[in-house]
């Protein structure tokens, strides 16, 4: 099967590795000697000065033993004796350790002592923002006329390509930073690279306004100065100020700059912004680019918009994406891999994960950092060996991002959000990034973060917080706009509005200074409603058993507020045993509000019909899905893959009878399929039909397209869901209790992931009833059912799939004039064999047509749950229309 439509890691560029990154800029100084190659307010300097000035530096710092593979820290404010000290490191063989003077003391005194570094490069002025520390400590301001002396030409230094470069810290998830060791081989790729793509040249000025303990700082020092352009230096702390970038974009006619897509919004919407002309191309990175500011920048601008992606750990950027006027993507891509890189999007065992489903980010190639900096333990776990590599690769590790994405069908990817950020609530894993892009959308909302956090019961809620244009949206607007986009599980329990977000130091959104909502975010709607009449009020006291929610209003919805597949089977019996009224699942879907529920069991009409047809998830406009139940009875297996198919695709489950007043369950397939077609035929009259299910319900859809076909009606999508169950029972054995007991055990287990779930030898001693009754007590402990169900109630369970087993062995399949597409497990399970085997053997005797077999991962079981889920859906959504 193929994994990608193309091989995007295909991305080998024959450059001169060989060199040293200052050799690089040595080469353009000879070029352009003369050409002003950086400015500083009213200062400036050629290149040929800026390089003597580098190279005495460089002598200067090699006397003090600055050789290959020490690290020398620079703590300078931005200025021209920054660029020199960048490049006289460079040139002495040393690698910098950049120490931004506007970092807590404690934080400074961390990097020194953990680097160990022998000198650091300083300003007078910044004497006391530095802490005691053991390195030789040089006021390169001050001290200058004695480094003066030193000769101007280049020094040697015999650095090789797998020396460092630079040493960049980043945070780390314990607290304390961690050092990013970054070679010259590495960076010269990277700006190569860019300059092959970008290529600037002498009539472009490239603003530096990154702090210089980021690495996006490299490539705006670096790629200008080994390109001839003109780098343009901004005042300290000058990157945090929108007015000021104005004026000197416009004074300096910048032509190239960078923003983190939060500093980007605030420059959009700056006053004078209009009249920055110069700009030809705009580089974000750093956060995902919503599409909102994408189309916003270009409504402003007429200048190339290019979003890059990439990890301190890998050269500054990895991916790249040129942005697109008039763009109908619902994200922004981060693209492909750029030269001499490899990207890799794998699940959880390292494999690689197909179109469409998300993974971890894994990065090989030239531009992969030798580790972290005195972390061995550290450096083994997130540069592991590399798994795909061939003797053709370049790359040993891959580097393990943290980062979330998934291939898009032209090869490109998305980026989804953090592992941090991808959550799981009510048994779905949810992506955050998701749910952010479509709330960016609505017409008010400027920006949008989501972050999951835990109520005082310690159940996770997703939170939001937006800051908003030019009127502040209403709550319930927000909430209603994402419900028609979004299924409810993922829309948000509190929204917050905020002025402005908070942002890190380097422009980022700080996710972790963003407020905490009062409790009563979590359990209010914006329009709160209490209960009026004594139905309303016993519903939301059940409610609030359940979902462990201390108030609940009766406009609530029951899986907005945390209601999953087992809550809503823990719901309906409390109700039933409350209200003495049946409630099929089907009731409680069409009506997850207290107000329209409470009208159902107030019905004067007595018992509630109950119809097979479950609305699993009902929006949209396409041909619906019907999806038919496994040997359990249930449809709530379904409510993870519908969710992932989305709201394009109605997606229908056709429940089993027996579980509701005085039905009997069915024990013929030809029964069941009989009934199903009815019951489908009422909600749509005329075909062309999709069907499906899974395990056992493929049986029965098979058999359902059988009868429609016999009709006259079209079926254009008959899919079988690994069903392996016309050959699960062993017909040479009778179908007594004691044998069907015996394969309940083993369909449980196998729910449960297990063998069996009871052993022989645990129940042979019991008369059957007990055999049965200690099958539900261990199937109740695994979860397979319901807490507090009545044992009778799981007896109805039980008899449903005794009636499914008993109808698979009488089963008398009959040739099928049309195509089927069975999806196959890739995984086989001890309770599943091949079912393509079955399935084959039929349609090459008696079939017209041919079946199409598609792979997706997971067993029989796993494969309908997550993660394996993702691929079914992808999977299963090509094939539907």
């Amino acid at each position: 099967m193929q994994i990608t439509p193309i091989n995007p890691n295909a991305t080998y560029r024959d450059y001169n590795l060989s060199q040293g990154l200052h050799e690089l800029f040595t080469a353009q100084a000879e070029r352009t000697p003369n050409a002003i190659a950086v400015t500083f307010k009213n200062q400036q300097l050629t290149y040929q000065e800026l390089n003597f000035r580098a190279n005495q530096l460089a002598h200067y710092l090699q006397k003090l033993g600055v050789k290959p593979e020490t690290l020398v820290g620079v703590c300078l404010e931005r200025s021209l004796e920054m660029v020199v000290s960048l490049l006289g490191i460079l040139k002495a063989g040393g690698a910098y350790v950049p120490i931004d003077p506007e970092y807590p003391q404690e934080r400074i005194a961390y990097m020194l002592e953990d680097s160990q570094i022998k000198v650091l490069l300083t300003q007078e002025k910044l004497v006391n923002t530095i802490p005691e520390n053991q390195s030789q400590t040089i006021y390169i301001d001050t001290e200058w006329e004695k480094i003066s002396t030193q000769p101007n030409t280049n020094p040697q230094s015999d650095i090789q390509p797998d020396n460092l470069a630079y040493v960049i810290y980043t945070s780390g998830s314990t607290g304390k930073p961690k050092g990013a060791m970054n070679t010259h081989k590495g960076i010269c790729n990277r700006l190569l690279w860019m300059q092959e793509t970008y290529q600037i040249n002498s009539t472009d000025s490239v603003l530096q306004k990154t702090p210089f303990s980021f690495d996006v700082s490299v490539w705006e020092f670096f790629w200008t100065l080994l390109t001839g352009a003109r780098l343009v230096m901004a005042q300290p702390g000058g990157h945090r100020d929108s007015n000021y970038l104005i004026n000197i974009i416009i004074q300096e006619q910048i032509t190239t700059l960078h923003f983190v897509p939060s500093m980007l919004q605030i420059f959009l919407a700056s006053r004078g912004v209009e009249k920055c002309t110069s700009i030809r191309r705009v580089i974000c990175s750093g956060e995902a680019l919503p599409v909102d500011l994408q189309n916003r920048f270009f409504e402003q601008f007429n200048c190339e918009l290019h979003n890059l992606y990439g990890p301190t750990e890998a050269a500054i950027d990895v991916t790249f994406w040129q942005c697109q006027k008039h763009s109908n993507l619902k994200t922004v891509p981060i693209g492909r891999p750029i030269a001499n890189t490899q990207i890799y999007i794998l699940d959880e065992d390292l494999r690689p994960v197909d179109i469409g489903v998300v993974g971890e980010i894994y990065i090989g190639g030239v531009g992969v950092a030798r580790g972290y900096w005195n972390r061995p333990e550290l450096t083994q776990e997130k540069f592991i060996s590399n798994p795909f590599r061939s003797s053709k690769s370049t790359s040993e590790c891959l580097y393990k991002t943290g980062d979330l994405g998934r291939y898009l069908p032209d090869g490109n990817i998305e980026y989804v959000g953090r592992v941090d950020y991808q959550v799981k609530i009510r048994g779905y894993r949810i992506e955050i990034g998701e749910i952010e892009n479509v709330l960016a959308l609505h017409l008010e909302v400027r920006e949008a973060v989501i972050i999951a956090r835990s109520d005082r019961n310690l159940e996770k809620q997703l939170v939001a917080y937006i800051t908003y244009n030019s009127e502040k949206p209403k709550i319930q607007h927000l909430r209603d706009f994402l419900k028609a986009k979004l299924p409810d599980f993922m829309i948000p329990a509190a929204f917050v509005t905020l002025e402005a977000l908070p942002l890190t130091p380097s422009g980022k959104v700080d996710r972790k200074a963003l407020p905490k909502p009062d409790i009563s975010h979590f359990l209010e709607s914006s329009d709160f409603i209490a209960p009026r009449n004594q139905v309303e009020s016993q519903l939301t006291a059940i409610w609030s058993e359940i979902l462990n929610l201390p108030q609940i209003g009766v406009t609530d919805n029951f899986f907005a507020l945390g209601g999953d597949s087992l809550k809503a089977l823990h719901l309906i019996a409390k109700i039933e045993e409350h209200f003495q009224k049946e409630i099929p699942l089907a009731t409680l879907l069409k009506n997850p509000i207290i107000t329209d529920l409470a009208t159902v069991i107030q019905n004067k009409h007595g018992q509630i019909h109950n119809s097979p047809l479950v609305p699993i998830q009902p929006q949209g406009t396409n041909q619906p899905f019907f999806c038919i139940h496994p040997a359990g009875g249930h449809v709530l297996c379904y409510f993870k893959l519908a969710h992932y198919i989305g709201n394009e695709h109605p997606f229908y489950g056709l429940q089993a009878q027996g579980f509701y007043g005085d039905e009997e369950p069915l024990t013929k397939v030809e029964d069941m399929a009989s009934l199903y077609v009815k019951t489908i035929r009422e909600f749509q009259t005329q075909g062309p039909y999709q069907l499906g299910g899974w395990s056992f319900g493929g049986v029965v859809a098979y058999e359902v397209a059988q009868q429609l076909k016999r009709q006259g009606q079209e079926v254009s999508l008959l899919a079988i869901l690994d069903s392996y169950v016309p050959i699960l029972l062993d017909k040479q054995k009778p179908i007594d209790d004691v044998y069907l007991v015996g394969v309940l055990s083993r369909v449980f287990g196998g729910m449960f992931g297990q063998d069996n779930l009871v052993t022989p030898a645990e129940i042979e001693h019991l008369a059957l009833e007990k055999k049965i009754n200690y099958i539900i007590d261990k199937a109740r402990k695994a979860k397979i059912f319901p807490p507090g169900v009545e044992r009778q109630n799981n007896r109805r369970i039980l008899d449903v799939l005794v009636g499914t087993l008993k109808a698979t062995y009488t089963y008398q399949r009959q040739p099928y004039p049309g195509k089927v597409t069975v999806f196959r497990a890739r995984e086989k399970h001890i309770m599943a064999p091949d079912p393509t085997l079955v399935w084959v053997e039929l349609f090459s005797v008696m079939a017209a047509e041919e079946i199409n077999i598609i792979d997706v991962s997971g067993n029989h079981y796993s494969f309908v749950l997550e993660p394996h889920v993702q691929v079914l859906a992808q999977r299963l959504k090509t094939c539907l229309n």
